[in-house]
């Protein structure tokens, strides 16, 4: 239904091709082999397609919409009967999330950048392809095909030894309940906003999720499914502050060396 509804909508919204392609950033000539049916737009795409006609994904692919005489009419016939009992509402962590992406010209995934000033503006940006276009952006040809990426700029020193000021790159959790214990993410919510966290899921149980720091100065606690936004499981992090050594070890090495080497010595002797 891809192709007769992208033609259906785009009509109705009284956009050319062009200015369809731009809408979603894509080029002109895709919106066209979309329309013919010459290629699939991939996940992304088709995600930004029913969030700029403002319907479902599932109804953008499924409901031939060009067999409506108008939009209206196809959005109430979508419509549940006002007599009909209402399903009951999934878990949090079961809830189907839809990940908004920006491409490149190729249709290549990019990796987002947040950094520390645009924090607070992401936990209301997240989802807007918008916003997104606006934020820097990055490839890694190291990390695995499999999945959406994103990096976070982090602060403070509740992570340590990762610095603030460290981009930690994440990789988008969709299914929470599959998060194993100790797993380090970036946890974005309404109330602690964006957190570099270890992760421990307590969410069959009680929805929550307990977030523990590896700086043992900052004590665990716990934080409702429902005020979570976003999972990131770090996978990769980059930063321009060395890890400083352990003088201790450093010293104890010395010592272990040293008595080694009056071993020896005394072997010889």
């Amino acid at each position: 239904m891809i192709n007769t509804n992208l033609k259906f909508w785009r009509r109705e919204l009284g956009l050319t091709q062009s200015q369809m392609a731009d809408k979603l950033g894509i080029k002109r000539s895709l919106v066209g082999a979309y329309e013919e049916g010459r290629a699939e737009p991939k996940l992304v795409t088709l995600v930004n397609m029913a969030r700029l006609f403002g319907i479902t994904l599932d109804a953008l692919v499924t409901t031939d919409f060009s067999r409506k005489s108008n939009a209206k009419a196809a959005l109430r016939q979508l419509e549940p009967a006002t007599n009909s009992p209402e399903p009951p509402s999934p878990r949090p962590a079961d809830r189907l999330r839809i990940l908004a992406l920006t491409v490149d010209k190729e249709q290549n995934e990019n990796i987002e950048l947040v950094p520390q000033k645009a924090a607070a503006g992401y936990l209301n940006g997240y989802a807007d392809p918008e916003y997104l276009e606006e934020l820097p952006k990055f490839r890694l040809p190291m990390l695995s095909s499999g999945g959406s990426y994103r990096a976070f700029e982090i602060a403070g020193d509740s992570m340590l030894p990762i610095a603030s000021g460290t981009v930690i790159v994440g990789r988008y959790v969709d299914d929470w309940l599959t998060l194993k214990d100790g797993t380090p993410c970036i946890v974005v919510s309404n109330k602690e906003g964006i957190v570099f966290k270890r992760v421990f899921n307590r969410l069959k149980d009680s929805s929550m999720l307990t977030l523990h720091s590896d700086n043992p100065v900052y004590s665990p606690y716990e934080i409702d499914v429902e005020d979570v936004v976003e999972i990131w499981e770090a996978k990769s992090y980059i930063s321009s502050t060395f890890p400083i050594a352990d003088l201790s070890l450093t010293r104890l090495a010395s010592i272990v060396l040293d008595l080694q080497q009056q071993m020896t010595t005394l072997k010889k002797a």
